[in-house]
């Protein structure tokens, strides 16, 4: 747990990691990687094609890493949230230093959904559906 808060930047600088990943994976290919709730299901499968590519979680933990702040991003834009540090308990549930928090209060993990599509794989597993499903979100898109 120690090894993962040292290597993830604060809530405070996640939009720009978001960012960073994006103009990095687009540069060379034309993924449609434009925080819209359907550019979630590009996610989907970049992350299937990183497990059928049988790379290990040590090989593409920074594009992971990428890809969940990418997540949290789309949270933060499309759903209202914002980016929060977690405190010690919430460390220690999540396994992750940072995640979001939406209007109604409740904090989510998408570092850690990111790694449990990476993981399990499947449908259940689905980030596009686990933003369709969430609860909480913000009626209305925000910029």
């Amino acid at each position: 747990m120690r090894e993962v808060e040292e290597r993830v930047p604060g809530a405070d600088r996640m939009r720009g990691c978001a960012t960073a990943f994006v103009t990095h994976a687009t540069a060379r290919n034309r993924l449609p990687l434009d925080y819209s709730v359907a550019s979630l299901r590009v996610v989907d499968f970049l992350i299937d094609g990183l497990r059928k590519g049988g790379a290990g979680r040590e090989r593409v933990g920074g594009t992971l890493f990428g890809l969940g702040a990418y997540v949290g991003e789309v949270l933060v834009r499309r759903a209202g949230a914002t980016w929060v540090d977690f405190d010690d308990d919430q460390r220690a549930y999540f396994a992750q230093p940072v995640g979001v928090r939406m209007p109604d209060g409740r904090v989510w993990n998408p570092l850690g959904k990111v790694h449990n599509r990476f993981e399990v794989g499947g449908p259940e597993e689905s980030l596009q559906t686990f933003y369709l499903m969430l609860p909480g979100r913000a009626r209305r898109a925000v910029a």
